[in-house]
């Protein structure tokens, strides 16, 4: 393990995460001593350069750190120094399953759980259905990406808090679509959509940002400055 600081927090690498497929490359943003949650973020897709270094995966570990919680980011498998090869959505999602038990593990806290893009939909099928997540972000959802068309019947049956943040103008995730798939997603479950923004939320990552922390302070930390 090696430990910098960033900005105000402290990052570690995380060298004891491992998955069916073998170690996961990882890094925790450390959190307050006294903090209520631990959080998860998983990147967009391997296959279109999504890695844990992803632009709006960072930015959501900021929302998130703003909080003092402590925030894990992982490469999938076959991503980065990650072990294991890609495996299309399904063996990522034990990749996530091995994220969850990681930080359970190390901080014994309820878990929330925000994913971009392709980590929002892998995510979203295991934390929809793990009593340790209590709060799920989804953020640019998908539906049509790349020739890969994605699938949400699970959602019916989740029924923790749920904030889904997409851009007007996504091109992976057009706004009726996407308005019809929230709305079949059982209450509390929120979507905002971001004016003029597409898919990867350029130049509205602060918008991003200011989404996550009022979802917080709705759900989780109300008494959060």
């Amino acid at each position: 393990m090696t430990t910098n600081r960033s900005g105000s927090a402290v990052l570690r690498t995380i060298d004891d995460l491992r998955g069916p497929a073998g170690r996961l490359e990882a890094l925790l943003n450390a959190g307050a001593a006294d903090a209520q949650y631990a959080v998860l973020v998983c990147h967009p897709h391997p296959l279109g350069g999504g890695t844990m270094h992803n632009k709006v995966v960072y930015h959501a570990m900021k929302a998130f750190q703003s909080f003092n919680l402590p925030v894990l980011r992982f490469n999938f498998r076959g991503t980065g120094l990650s072990e294991g090869v890609h495996d299309n959505g399904h063996g990522e999602q034990e990749d996530v399953r091995a994220a969850l038990s990681w930080l359970e593990n190390e901080f014994h806290l309820p878990i929330l759980f925000a994913g971009f893009s392709f980590g929002a939909n892998v995510g979203l099928k295991v934390c929809c259905n793990d009593d340790r997540v209590h709060g799920t972000v989804a953020l640019g959802l998908p539906v049509h990406a790349e020739g890969r068309d994605y699938h949400y019947d699970f959602l019916p049956g989740c029924r923790k808090p749920k904030l889904f943040i997409s851009g007007t103008h996504d091109q992976y995730g057009p706004q009726e679509e996407v308005e019809e798939i929230v709305s079949l997603a059982p209450q509390p479950a929120q979507l905002v959509l971001i004016a003029g923004a597409d898919h990867f939320f350029v130049g509205k990552l602060e918008d991003v940002q200011l989404a996550i922390r009022a979802w917080l302070q709705t759900h989780f930390l109300p008494l959060a400055p």
